[in-house]
């Protein structure tokens, strides 16, 4: 079983700026994060070798919050090569951050 990459001002830019990844800002607070959280760990597994699956604590990782704009939570965005391809706010259905996720494979 694939296991999302827990992100940290330390190893986001050695993690998440190559190759595409789907990084998600939440807090365990968060009751749409936790709606999220189960679409976020399935698309782990099904994407493992094709893309990263990420999470950032904003409670504990507020440096990356500030330097992405993060407002709101949940709050996905959609990377590629370190350059962010789309975005979402808000618990979105599994085949919308799919949909997003494909589109830039």
């Amino acid at each position: 079983m694939a296991k999302y990459k827990e992100l940290t001002n330390d190893n986001f830019d050695t993690e998440a700026l190559s190759g595409v990844a789907l990084v998600d800002f939440w807090a365990p607070w968060c009751n749409p994060c936790k709606m999220l959280s189960p679409v976020i760990d399935k698309l782990a597994d099904e994407y493992e070798g094709k893309a990263k699956i990420c999470k950032v604590n904003v409670d504990e990782q507020g440096e990356l919050s500030k330097r992405f704009g993060i407002r709101n939570i949940p709050t996905i965005l959609f990377m590629k090569d370190g350059e962010i391809k789309d975005q979402i706010t808000g618990a979105m259905p599994e085949q919308v951050i799919r949909q997003k996720l494909d589109s830039i494979l």
